[in-house]
């Protein structure tokens, strides 16, 4: 039997070329993807502050969330290191002026180095072999007083996602990390808050919102079947996600990051 081919990328990352329709299916299809995106359009505004600056949407994907922000009045530069996932984004956003850039994060501080007044970067970190690299680069390309809408896969929710499946030798030896090996989509580096919080405070970033993205769905032992309890579902969700101590346990966690306009030396000097 031959070894499992490897889809990461020279620098360890997880890169979806050949994977799109998979992943599109896996992340994006059905309720769980449905609810993910109804969440997002819910809390966005809530937990941002938005009047069309311009945005850059690092790794975006399919696209849906450069459309969301271009339907907004944002000019949306749209950076995405698979060419696959290019295209598929390409034609979804047909009618909409987002400027597309084939390019990794690692490569935006020379491509695309702003400075931004607000970046989008959206389930990327979980899928790097650098994170805490990754985010510190984001912090670079921020404008002072600029935001980061973050969200990062929740090693926490990971954890008890095994332990619900009967998975406890696996979530006791904390073996959650996936390998990046063929079509498996369980992320290489699912984060936890307390990393979020640790790399923003060196990155120079503070913390402005945070709130948890699935909080029940993912737990529940049958999805809802009828459209009235797909609302019902939602309703809780939104109840919840921002409310302590339910939004640490999403199955993403969304996070509001600022540049202060300065550093506390500055301030003091």
């Amino acid at each position: 039997m031959s070894d499992p081919i490897s889809t990461l990328s020279p620098a360890g990352d997880r890169h979806f070329d050949g994977l799109a329709d998979k992943f599109a299916a896996s992340l994006y299809g059905g309720a769980r993807g449905e609810l993910r995106l109804a969440l997002l359009n819910r809390l966005l505004p809530e937990m941002l502050d938005l009047h069309g600056q311009p945005l850059l949407d690092v790794g975006g994907g399919l696209g849906q969330q450069a459309g969301w922000f271009a339907v907004r009045g944002h000019a949306v530069t749209l950076a995405e290191p698979s060419g696959e996932m290019l295209a598929r984004a390409r034609a979804s956003l047909a009618g909409h002026e987002v400027n597309l850039l084939q390019a990794p994060l690692q490569e935006l501080t020379q491509l695309a180095p702003g400075p931004w007044p607000l970046i989008a970067c959206h389930a990327v970190l979980e899928w790097l072999a650098d994170p805490r690299s990754a985010l510190a680069t984001l912090a670079g390309l921020m404008a002072p007083g600029g935001q980061l809408s973050l969200m990062v896969f929740n090693r926490d929710a990971l954890r008890l996602s095994n332990v619900v499946k009967g998975n406890l030798e696996k979530a006791l030896a904390d073996r959650l990390e996936g390998k990046g090996l063929r079509k498996r989509l369980t992320p290489i580096s699912p984060l936890t808050h307390a990393q979020v919080e640790a790399w923003s405070a060196e990155s120079g970033l503070a913390i402005r919102e945070v709130a948890g993205i699935r909080v029940f769905a993912d737990y529940l032992r049958e999805p809802p079947q009828s459209e009235a309890d797909r609302e019902q579902l939602l309703a809780l969700e939104q109840r919840y996600c921002r409310v302590d101590p339910h939004w640490r346990l999403g199955r993403y966690l969304l996070y509001t990051l600022e540049r202060p306009l300065r550093s506390s030396e500055e301030a003091t000097a």
